[in-house]
């Protein structure tokens, strides 16, 4: 199998060299890295010294978009397969691709994401979110879950998440010019066209955040914006039904484990997505400067 990897970066860190290190040990080589750099500054070239495979693309600040950036980096490969994945996802095996790779051996199967498991600095309630998006087994996420999955059908991260070529080619890739979500947008073009995604527990990154109750706040609002944008995807399917049940399991978790005052913060964080993200189910009744503060995306208004 020929895999390409696309990796847009802005500012890239220790993450990032921590990333290509892990690409390099991997039980099933990659083809070709392409690195679609936000040009913000210097660009660590160091770090690509060791490699051979690798190909760096600056472009401006302005010209970065979440699906058009990815698109513009398909084009500089020639892959069977094409592996997304942020700066900051490090594999946490060699593995990582292989089992990725694998679940294409079901012809339905066009799209494949993987386990994302917490950093060491993650906080309790976050790791606990992490492991009820990303549980310990394995799945098939087709257009017959719906009933069952709602919305999380269709759920798919490009932190790390590998897809056909050809397909993606036939679907245009990720649609352009979208505050965020293409990765979801393209999984959900996929089912609705009676293909599947597969969730591959056994390939794994670590990758975590502690976001502030302002930046879920803002996360959500554009959750929100993308979900009222392309209603030929999320028309008719409710999201609110998963966040209800996230923070029931979470409270009880918090009891479990003997830590009953971090529901405080609980409700607190969940307070937050949730005003998020019905303000963001709104955004076209709100004044531009209320929008231009709820948002993580400034540049998408511009």
């Amino acid at each position: 199998m020929r895999i390409d990897v696309i990796i847009p970066t802005f500012h890239p860190g220790k993450d990032f060299e921590k990333l290509l290190k892990g690409l390099e040990s991997q039980t099933l080589a990659v083809h070709k890295i392409v690195i679609m750099n936000t040009r913000t500054g210097d660009f660590p070239e160091d770090l690509l010294r060791p490699y051979d495979n690798i190909e760096v693309y600056h472009i401006d600040k302005e010209a970065f978009d979440h699906g058009g950036t990815r698109n513009q980096g398909v084009s500089y490969t020639d892959g069977e397969y094409l592996l997304f994945m942020t700066q900051d996802a490090i594999p946490a095996d060699n593995r990582l691709v292989e089992r990725l790779a694998a679940a294409f051996k079901k012809p339905e199967v066009k799209a494949a994401y993987a386990r994302q498991l917490p950093k060491e600095d993650c906080r309790e309630l976050e790791r606990y979110t992490r492991k009820f998006n990303y549980p310990e087994k394995s799945r098939i996420q087709r257009k017959a879950d719906l009933n069952t999955l709602g919305i999380k059908t269709f759920f798919c991260s490009n932190v790390c998440a590998m897809y056909e070529r050809e397909m993606f080619l036939k679907q245009n890739g990720f649609v352009k010019h979208t505050i965020f979500n293409e990765d979801m947008i393209y999984a959900g073009g996929l089912i609705k066209n009676g293909y599947e995604v597969a969730y591959v527990a056994g390939a794994r990154v670590l990758h975590s955040h502690n976001y502030s109750g302002w930046k879920q706040l803002q996360r959500n609002f554009d959750l929100a914006v993308s979900q009222v944008d392309h209603p030929e995807i999320f028309g008719g399917i409710a999201s609110e039904r998963e966040g209800i049940r996230l923070v029931k399991q979470s409270a009880a978790h918090c009891m479990r484990i003997g830590k009953p005052w971090l529901i405080i913060s609980l409700v607190f964080s969940s307070g937050c997505k949730y005003i998020g993200y019905k303000l963001g189910k709104k955004y076209r009744k709100l004044p531009r400067w209320l929008v231009l503060q709820c948002t993580m995306s400034k540049g998408y208004w511009e």
